[in-house]
């Protein structure tokens, strides 16, 4: 697996293995997937992209009500158009979000009735109104209401005020929206005294809302919450109220999210109560909680978010080692009889684990299975993470007693796993390639003028996450240093992974040095803030043995948290397996064989349609084969091709996720395999001093700019436009790649959040007719980050314009084109440079 356990003490035996056990045969119903929501997860119509959020399969999402005070973005009826297009579920409207102030100011019920009104009458007159939910009172234990007060005379009058307040509104709400759903009580932890009080009030005043709400924010949540779950469920059922569907808006702490092994302990235990939850909004809006990094770049959290969006059928019984314990293993699982697919997800501890599945079904799996094991790592909340990595493929035989056993050995307990289990086939599978790793802590490096400080732990819960739960700051001294001892079992290229942070205010440099010669300079982009982790990654020749990595401080201060050193022995290749791609149609699933990724084929007829997806380092061309017994269609950003069994495809992919769509009308197809690091061979590049500005538009010197300048002051008026003109070689769909920065921001003095602004351009190509495109922020004015953006050039010259007639562009450095599909090249392109 991905790792060894340290060797045990003198005299001291091995720790056995934990037991994570699946019992296929104990349904708990259909999977719900209704624990991926987030709370501000989306900022703007486009914050994430398409691409990041469609493979996601949200459920729900909280915002704010249209024009609210609360945030600068984030608003419900704009993000909707987003949301609902990638196949988004419902939007929470947190109703007392109108508000300005944090908490919420208190200017009397009939202030507050007045704001209700305008926003339902503006969600029910939207065409998708009726997926919308209202949430009128927001932690009303603490805000306005002080619910959670100790005293009971005073608890009651607090009470009574509220429940004759959710009365009033309740009913304003449906008179405005007969069909309106209403959620509540809403408050910042469970509470039965306060809950059995609020059904029996709501039951007899016939005022219940549609689904009950409150928030899990504490981390013994992880230990609690099957117990206020069934508390509810007692308090309805000695009511006599049917089951309302629970929505835990609000989850976890900092130090959970981004990190894909304490995610799969909330997830886990929500999906087997079949309950929605929502991620907290502890930081800044349109990143779905901290899985998505920039708008279209996955980290481990997306991956796991996707591997539980790819879970089918009905979700069965788990069974931990500690049930209901905070930081231990936990998992989820499904099993598709249709498919003829069971899925694991766990993580949560270190160490080794034992995955045992009962009850396999012989006529569905047959006496022999493949399993497939993959791991999605921590990368930091910014940091990017690649498709995740196969551990293991392997077949296993179906005990007498109908089990099987899957063994992971080396476990860290901030990632998660995945187990896939398929029917075996004829053949066996191609083993997995893991290159060697070895991790190296910054804190048990050597620190020279710096300081080791604890991040994330139970005492520190809404503290960042942090590797180890330590890292090194305060790297502020001209001699301050941290030097890493590793060693590397042969000579060669080493892929050097550095998760840090950088709250400098703009790129921020250390000299990297090899055994103290050839110092090598090393930029980090901005983060949120120096706990806010994120991931550079370079590359390092190295002998075979010892040797000391120093990260000395350059321009700026760097907080360093962990190293990693990967072999670095092939072009870069990944196989994405076809029967685990999203479909459409009725394709069917074929595991006669089990050679290649061993998942078997899925075959695919007219009207059938499996999308993929793929991962790209960075912006650029990379091979795409299609591994079929037949030509399939591919389309991506809009241009469709035919992809020949076989035969190398050269596509540009965008720097993220990319969503490539297979069709056919008979063709058997294993996986669609991706390799290369990123061609810009046959690209177009255009610096900002090659385009023609009007207006106030002008060039800005700046050293962090490719060219050394940069396009600023555009937009704001009809005047100010910025024109570049692109020669295509030939005419069809291009990708328009945008180098671009702002930080924008509009702080309205919130206790945690970072209220960032995203800006819009108005691109037209030729004579077409306007795009309006959203640029998050970049952290600085001198982080330049990519968006790309599909057009149709014709062949020849093609005016390409940027304006806003009322704000402000983004500063563009300069913009690169790419034709989708493009010609045959044996260049693979750069290695990531320093």
């Amino acid at each position: 697996m991905s790792g060894t356990l340290p060797a045990a003490g003198p005299g001291a035996a091995p720790a056995a293995p934990q037991r994570l056990t699946v019992h296929l045969a104990a349904s708990e119903g259909p999977v719900t997937l209704g624990a991926n929501g987030a709370l501000y997860g989306l900022s703007d119509d486009g914050v994430p992209s398409d691409a990041a959020l469609e493979p996601l399969k949200i459920t729900s999402i909280s915002q704010k009500p249209e024009g609210g005070a609360q945030h600068p973005n984030g608003d419900a009826l704009s993000v909707s158009r987003s949301f609902f297009r990638n196949g988004g579920g419902e939007i929470n409207v947190l109703m007392q979000d109108v508000c300005a102030r944090w908490p919420y100011e208190d200017l009397g019920l009939e202030d507050y009735l007045d704001r209700v009104d305008d926003i339902v009458a503006k969600v029910s007159a939207d065409p998708n109104g009726d997926r919308f939910v209202y949430i009128p009172f927001n932690e009303p234990d603490q805000i306005w209401y002080d619910l959670g007060v100790a005293d009971r005379k005073r608890y009651e009058a607090n009470r009574d005020r509220f429940f004759r307040d959710w009365k009033t509104v309740f009913r304003r709400i449906r008179a405005i929206d007969p069909a309106a759903r209403i959620a509540g009580p809403n408050e910042t932890g469970y509470h039965h005294r306060l809950m059995a009080d609020f059904l029996a009030f709501a039951q007899r005043e016939d005022v219940l809302p549609q689904i009950l709400t409150w928030h899990e924010l504490s981390p013994d949540s992880l230990r609690d919450f099957q117990g206020h779950h069934d508390d509810c469920r007692s308090i309805e059922r000695r009511l006599g109220i049917a089951p309302l569907r629970i929505s835990i808006d609000e989850y976890a702490n900092r130090r959970d999210l981004s990190v894909p092994g304490q995610l799969v302990q909330w997830v886990s235990m929500f999906e087997r109560n079949k309950v929605y939850a929502n991620q907290a909004y502890w930081d800044a809006a349109g990143n779905m909680s901290g899985a998505v990094v920039r708008t279209n770049i996955p980290n481990g959290a997306w991956w796991f978010f996707r591997w539980y969006a790819g879970l089918t059928g009905d979700t069965v019984r788990v069974g931990p080692p500690r049930a209901d314990a905070v930081d231990t293993l936990q998992g989820l699982a499904s099993f598709d009889a249709s498919r003829r697919q069971a899925q694991v997800l766990l993580g949560g501890s270190d160490g080794d684990a034992d995955v045992v599945l009962r009850d396999v079904p012989r006529s569905l799996l047959g006496r022999t299975v493949t399993a497939t094991v993959a791991e999605a790592a921590w990368s930091g909340y910014e940091g990017q993470h690649a498709a995740p990595t196969i551990l293991l493929r392997a077949i296993l035989d179906v005990a007498d007693d109908g089990s099987v056993t899957v063994p992971l050995r080396g476990l860290h307990r901030m990632s998660a796993y995945r187990i896939v289990v398929t029917p075996g086939g004829t053949g066996v599978p191609a083993p997995a390639s893991v290159p060697w790793s070895a991790s190296y802590e910054a804190e048990d490096a050597t620190v020279t003028g710096g300081e080791v400080r604890t991040h994330g732990t139970m005492d520190d819960a809404n503290g960042y996450a942090a590797s180890g739960t330590k890292d090194v700051g305060f790297l502020d001294t001209p001699a301050a240093k941290v030097d890493f001892r590793v060693t590397v079992p042969a000579d060669g290229r080493y892929d050097l992974a550095i998760l840090y942070g950088n709250q400098s205010g703009a790129p921020a440099t250390q000299r990297l040095l090899v055994d103290g010669a050839g110092p090598v300079t090393v930029t980090y982009p901005s983060t949120q803030n120096e706990a806010h982790r994120a991931r550079k990654d370079l590359c390092v020749e190295l002998t075979a043995g010892a040797h000391v990595l120093t990260l000395a401080r350059g321009d700026a201060q760097v907080a360093l948290d962990r190293i990693d050193l990967t072999a670095n022995t092939a072009v870069p290749s990944t196989s994405y397996e076809a029967t685990l791609a999203d479909i459409t149609g009725q394709p069917s699933y074929d595991y006669s064989s089990s050679a290649d990724v061993g998942t078997g084929a899925l075959v695919l007829r007219e009207g059938d349609r499996a999308v993929f997806d793929v991962y790209a380092p960075r912006d650029g061309y990379f091979t795409v084969t299609a591994r079929s017994s037949a030509p399939v269609r591919l389309a991506l950003h809009g241009a469709q091709t035919t992809a020949t069994p076989g035969v190398p495809l050269r596509l540009y992919l965008v720097a993220g996720n990319n969503r490539v769509a297979l069709t056919a009308q008979d063709a058997a197809v294993r996986s669609l395999d991706v390799a290369g690091t990123g061609s810009t061979d046959g690209v177009l590049s255009y610096g900002a001093a090659s385009a023609a500005l009007a207006g106030t538009a002008k060039l800005v010197a700046c050293a962090h700019a490719p060219g050394g300048v940069r396009i600023g002051e555009l937009g704001g008026s009809p005047a100010d436009t910025a024109e570049f003109t692109v020669l295509a070689p030939s005419a069809g769909r291009h990708v328009l790649v945008v180098h671009y920065a702002h930080d924008d921001r509009r702080d309205n003095g919130h206790a945690y959040n970072t209220d960032i602004v995203s800006r819009t351009a108005d691109i037209t190509v030729g004579a077409a007719a306007p795009r309006r495109v959203v640029f998050k922020n970049t952290w600085s004015v001198n982080d330049f980050w990519t968006l790309g953006v599909p057009v149709d050039l014709e062949q020849g010259a093609n005016r390409v314009t940027f304006a806003n007639a009322t704000a402000r562009v983004p500063d563009i450095a300069h913009v690169e084109v790419g034709r989708v599909v493009g010609p045959p090249s044996g260049d693979d392109g750069p290695r990531p440079a320093p």
